[in-house]
C-alpha cells in the first residue's frame, strides 16, 4: 500500500450514507431525464422533415465525424433549459471536444431541428465559449453549419452589443491569426451573418443539393432589389464551389461531407492527442460518491472522500495536511495525469487563503494543472476576523487564483457561495473547464441568510416568510445555472473521472505557462 493512500471511513450500511445514496440516484436520475428530453427533443414534424432531406441529425452527425469508439465531451448540454418555453432544446447548437483522426478537435454543430438552427442569446454565448476553449487550448474546430442565422424576434438582443453574434466572427479571426485550423461543413442554411462562419473558415465543403450561403436570402433579395431567385441559384453549392469561391469542396450528402472533413484533418497534421498513460483505479467504486455527497447541503463533506474516488490508486499526497484543516490541498493524477487539488473543507479563514495561494503558487513553478472541488459557504465573518484583516488574506488567494498560468479545472460539489467563489476558481476566474453535481449549488449567499439580511435592515417580513428565500432557492439550482451557461455542464457524479480525465487530456495537450502574480497586499 501508498504511504499517500487514503483509507476511507464510510459505512455503506450506515443511514445516512443509505440517504444520501437515495437522494444522489433521484438528482442522477432527473439529470438523465433532463438530457433525454433535449437530445430527443418534441419538435417531431421538424425532425421529420429534416431526415425527408436526406439529414442525419445533429448528433449523429457528430457520432459519424469522430473516431470510433472514442468519446465526446459534450458542453452546456441544458443550455436554454427551462427557458424560452424549452423551445430551443441545448439551446439549437450541440459543442464539444472529440477526436478526429486522433486529433482533439472542438466541435460546433448547428441543430435545424431547433426554429431552423437560429440563434438566441444562449445560442450566441455557447458558440462563443467553445471558440474560447479553443482558443486557451489551441483545438482545431469544425463548424457543422445548418443555420438560419439570429433568431429575428430576438434582433434587439443578439446583434449590436460586444460579445453578441459578432463576436463569433470575431474570434474566428483570432483563431485564425493564431495558426488555429477552421473547417466549416455546410450541410444546410447559412444565412446572413452566419454565411462569415464558412467564409472566415480555412477550408469550406458544402452539401450539394441542400447547403446554400448567402448575406440575404431569396425573401430579403426580392425585398431590396424586386430580384426573384431561387436558394439554389443565390448561393447553392454548385454557385459556390462552381462560381463565387466560397467553397471548397463539394460533397454528395452529410456522410461524404464528412468523410471530406476528416481527410482534411488527418491531412492537416495537427498534433495528436496524448497517448494513454499507466494508471491505477481508484481504491473504491465511484458509486460511493452517490452516499456521500449531503442530502443536506448544510453538512460539510470530507473531500478526502470525495479525492479517494476520482483519482488513480486513491493516492494523494497532502500538502499542509495539520494545518488550515478547512482547505484541503494536494497532489495526485488522475488517469495518469498530474494533478493539484484544493478542496474545500468548511468555510475558508485566513489560515486557509494563506494556505491555498501558497500552494496554488507551488503547481504554477511547477506547470502543474489545478483541480478546485468547490463546496464553500465562503469566507468566515465576524469582528474579529475583520480586525485580523481576513479581506486581505483572502485577497491572497484571489489574487493567486486569478494569476496562475497553470490551467484550472473546477467542479462544484455542493454550495458556491459569496467571495468563495472567486477564490475557489469560479466562472470569473477563467478555469479551463467547469463542471457541476446536480445538487451544486451557487449564489451570492443561502437564501435563508439573505431574508435575515435584509429583515434585519428593514425590520418587516420574518426571515422564513421573505419571498428572496424561494427566489434565491430557484435561481442558486444547477439547472438555472447551467441553462444561462455559467458553467460547462452539469455531469453525473459517476462521470467524474471521466470528465476530469477528458478534460485534462485537453488542457495538458499544449505548452503551460507560468503566471506573473502582482502585489500581495502583507
Amino acid at each position: 500500500m501508498s504511504i499517500n493512500q487514503f483509507i476511507s471511513t464510510i459505512t455503506k450500511q450506515d443511514s445516512a450514507f443509505q440517504e444520501n445514496f437515495q437522494f444522489s440516484t433521484k438528482l442522477s436520475t432527473d439529470l438523465r431525464l433532463a438530457l433525454s428530453q433535449v437530445i430527443d427533443h418534441s419538435n417531431k414534424q421538424a425532425i421529420v422533415k429534416h431526415v425527408e432531406r436526406g439529414k442525419l441529425h445533429v448528433r449523429q452527425r457528430i457520432d459519424v465525424l469522430i473516431d470510433e469508439g472514442t468519446p465526446f465531451l459534450e458542453l452546456s448540454a441544458l443550455a436554454a433549459f427551462d427557458q424560452w418555453d424549452n423551445q430551443f432544446p441545448s439551446a439549437g447548437i450541440v459543442t464539444g471536444i472529440g477526436l478526429v483522426e486522433g486529433v482533439q478537435c472542438m466541435i460546433v454543430a448547428n441543430d435545424a431541428t431547433v426554429k431552423g438552427g437560429t440563434y438566441i442569446k444562449e445560442t450566441i454565448k455557447k458558440h462563443q465559449r467553445a471558440q474560447e476553449i479553443a482558443l486557451q487550448n489551441q483545438l482545431p474546430c469544425i463548424y457543422l453549419v445548418d443555420s438560419g442565422g439570429v433568431f429575428l424576434p430576438q434582433q434587439a438582443h443578439v446583434f449590436p452589443d460586444r460579445f453578441d453574434f459578432g463576436r463569433v466572427f470575431y474570434n474566428q479571426s483570432k483563431l485564425s491569426a493564431m495558426g488555429v485550423p477552421q473547417i466549416s461543413v455546410v450541410m444546410g442554411s447559412c444565412t446572413a451573418g452566419g454565411a462569415y462562419v464558412p467564409a472566415m473558415s480555412d477550408q469550406t465543403i458544402i452539401v450539394k443539393n441542400q447547403g446554400t450561403i448567402f448575406i440575404g436570402g431569396p425573401p430579403l433579395v426580392k425585398a431590396a432589389t424586386g430580384e426573384e431567385v431561387s436558394a439554389e441559384e443565390l448561393g447553392g453549392a454548385y454557385v459556390h464551389t462552381a462560381i463565387s469561391g466560397v467553397a471548397d469542396y463539394l460533397a454528395e450528402d452529410d456522410v461524404d461531407a464528412v468523410r471530406i472533413c476528416r481527410r482534411l484533418v488527418q491531412q492537416g497534421n495537427q498534433k495528436k492527442a496524448p497517448k494513454a498513460l499507466e494508471y491505477q483505479e481508484p481504491l473504491y467504486p465511484i458509486e460511493e460518491l452517490y452516499g456521500i455527497i449531503s442530502a443536506n447541503n448544510k453538512k460539510t463533506v470530507d473531500p478526502h472522500e470525495i479525492i479517494a474516488r476520482i483519482t488513480d490508486n486513491s493516492d494523494f499526497q497532502e500538502f499542509k495536511k495539520q494545518y488550515a484543516l478547512n482547505l484541503v490541498t494536494g497532489y495526485s493524477t488522475i488517469c495518469g495525469i498530474q494533478i493539484g487539488i484544493v478542496a474545500n473543507n468548511g468555510f475558508l479563514n485566513a489560515e486557509a487563503a494563506r494556505k491555498g495561494a501558497h500552494f496554488i503558487e507551488l503547481c504554477d513553478q511547477r506547470a502543474i494543472p489545478l483541480l478546485f472541488l468547490q463546496n464553500i459557504t465562503g469566507f468566515i465573518v465576524g469582528k474579529t476576523y475583520e480586525h485580523q484583516g481576513i479581506a486581505r488574506d483572502g485577497a491572497k488567494m484571489i489574487h493567486a487564483v486569478a494569476n496562475t498560468g497553470v490551467p484550472k479545472l473546477t467542479l462544484v460539489t455542493g454550495g458556491s457561495y459569496g467571495a468563495g467563489n472567486y477564490a475557489m476558481a469560479g466562472r470569473a476566474y477563467d478555469p479551463e473547464f467547469l463542471f457541476l453535481w446536480p445538487n451544486a449549488k451557487t449564489a451570492v449567499m443561502g437564501g435563508e441568510q439573505a431574508a435575515s439580511v435584509l429583515q434585519t435592515i428593514k425590520n418587516k417580513e420574518s426571515e422564513m416568510e421573505h419571498p428572496l428565500i424561494k427566489q434565491i432557492q430557484d435561481e442558486s439550482s444547477a439547472y438555472f445555472s447551467t441553462s444561462r451557461l455559467w458553467d460547462d455542464g452539469i455531469i453525473d457524479p459517476v462521470d467524474t473521472r471521466k470528465v476530469l480525465a477528458l478534460a485534462l487530456s485537453i488542457v495538458t495537450n499544449k505548452p503551460i505557462d507560468k503566471g506573473k502574480f502582482g502585489v500581495y497586499r502583507m
